[in-house]
């Protein structure tokens, strides 16, 4: 499966942005789909996960309350809302995918990985 990450850009603290991630050449409701970031000079972090049917989310700490994961399986995409935006939150944001379930929340869980999107949260 392809993964098209996009929806980043300038916003200031407080704001919002909405990323979307399109996948192609698979059945994308087969797929457990998380997003991740990676600030500069950091590790990958794990940012939020969806169930294949969208029934399960998980988030980081970091996160939770501020962000969520959707998924519309009619269009193969995966969304990430993002409110209250923190200046923490600068980072790429990468979509990806698993076929079927995943044990953990961890980058290594994941087979496959969009190009990143950058958000930068300016104060």
């Amino acid at each position: 499966v392809q993964l098209q990450a996009s929806g980043g850009g300038l916003v200031q603290v407080g704001g919002s942005l909405r990323l979307s991630c399109a996948a192609s050449g698979g059945t994308f409701s087969d797929y457990t789909m998380g997003w991740f970031r990676q600030a500069p000079g950091k590790e990958r972090e794990f940012v939020a996960f969806i169930s294949r049917t969208g029934s399960s989310t998980y988030y980081a700490d970091s996160v939770k309350g501020r962000f969520a994961i959707s998924r519309d399986n009619t269009k193969n995409t995966v969304y990430l809302q993002m409110s209250n935006l923190k200046p923490e939150d600068t980072a790429v944001y990468y979509c990806a995918a698993r076929a079927g379930v995943i044990t953990g929340y961890g980058p290594n869980e994941y087979d496959y990985w969009g190009q990143g999107t950058l958000v930068t949260v300016s104060s």
